[in-house]
């Protein structure tokens, strides 16, 4: 069997994002690398969605950038501005398009479907796939469905998103819509939960029908497209040897109290290719403590408080909108993190924080 200097285990999001930044960079010429990947073809199957805070590669892959958003509770409607920072789709379709093509032209990397087609006794393994959680069934996950659709007449306002609204069923967990608007008749929407993965919860081609009939008043429409997902809300287990680093969400990439993980596999990608010729002795990288201890704490309010979190989100986005999107995409000042802390409940975060 074949022998690699670097294997790639899951050819998703952050799998394909490191081979592309490693390729980009050159760090590939005299090197080898297998992508382990069970799919044969690749078609458009998410959408990732993210603040720009950061450059990255990928900006010819965004369906559209917005600078307006707006957040929707029972306590009334916030309308925020983000010049500094646009909302961006990435289309999965388009990324695995882009990668696939430029990693293609190089002949040192090689797709298997089958780690067990390879030696890797050799071989810097980099894991993207998530080990099993014995205790999976008690944790929280961000679990969800959208649909894209198309309607007959001009529906949307495409200049700005609804990034959540909690005008809808509950359920003793916390749940809301997403609507990202891509043109005046096209549109994603998405209902999204917050909470364990009970199946009362997954009923949502009925979710979606009834918000778009009802809240959206929208009769007259056509799905083009479909996706179904859930992000885990805990670090899975890792098992980061000397010859062996787990990355994405395997790698804790995904930040707990929103999801939002591509950046973050973006700047673990960098990371990564600018250590390369170390990789055998490099330290972990990791998402900023202040964010896993601020995370924790989010996490326990919202286990035993569901019922308060639309609130507490409604006023988190009193703050400035270049405060809050810092502080959601790990990039806030101290000052800044008092400013988003100040707008908590107060006692319900202490006793969070001692539980």
């Amino acid at each position: 069997m074949k022998e690699f200097d670097y294997t790639i285990i899951g050819g998703g999001c952050a799998g394909l994002s490191l081979a592309y930044e490693l390729n980009l960079h050159k760090k590939l010429e005299n090197k080898t690398l297998a992508i382990i990947e069970p799919r044969q073809e690749y078609s458009r199957d998410k959408t990732w969605s993210f603040w720009k805070v950061i450059d990255h590669n990928f900006d010819d892959c965004i369906i559209k950038n917005w600078k307006n958003f707006s957040i929707n509770s029972p306590l009334g409607t916030n309308h925020l501005k983000c010049s500094d920072f646009p909302y961006q789709s990435v289309d999965s379709g388009l990324f695995y398009k882009k990668i696939n093509n430029e990693l293609k032209k190089n002949k040192n990397i090689n797709f298997y479907q089958n780690i067990k087609d390879i030696d890797t006794t050799n071989s810097f393994i980099f894991n993207s796939v998530p080990l099993p959680n014995k205790d999976i069934d008690n944790n929280l996950w961000q679990h969800f469905c959208g649909i894209e659709i198309e309607t007959k007449n001009n529906t949307f306002d495409d200049s700005i998103i609804n990034l959540m609204d909690f005008d809808c069923e509950q359920r003793d967990s916390v749940h809301f819509f997403y609507t990202l608007p891509y043109s005046s008749n096209k549109a994603l929407i998405e209902t999204t939960w917050l909470s364990k993965m009970s199946d009362k919860e997954k009923d949502y081609d009925d979710q979606l029908k009834n918000y778009i009939e009802n809240n959206l008043k929208i009769k007259d429409y056509n799905i083009v497209y479909k996706e179904v997902g859930a992000i885990p809300l805990f670090y899975p287990p890792s098992l980061n040897k000397r010859n062996k680093m787990d990355i994405g969400t395997a790698g804790g990439m995904t930040r707990l109290s929103t999801g939002y993980t591509f950046l973050n596999i973006q700047e673990q990608s960098k990371y990564i290719r600018e250590n390369i010729e170390n990789i055998f002795n490099l330290k972990k990288y990791e998402m900023n403590k202040k964010y896993q201890f601020l995370d924790k704490i989010f996490l326990n309010v919202l286990k035993k408080h569901p019922n308060r979190m639309s609130d507490i989100f409604f006023k988190m986005f009193k703050t400035s909108p270049n405060t809050v999107i810092k502080f959601l995409s790990n990039k806030s000042n101290f000052l800044e993190d008092l400013t988003i802390i100040s707008k908590m409940p107060k006692w319900i975060f202490i006793k969070a924080l001692f539980s």
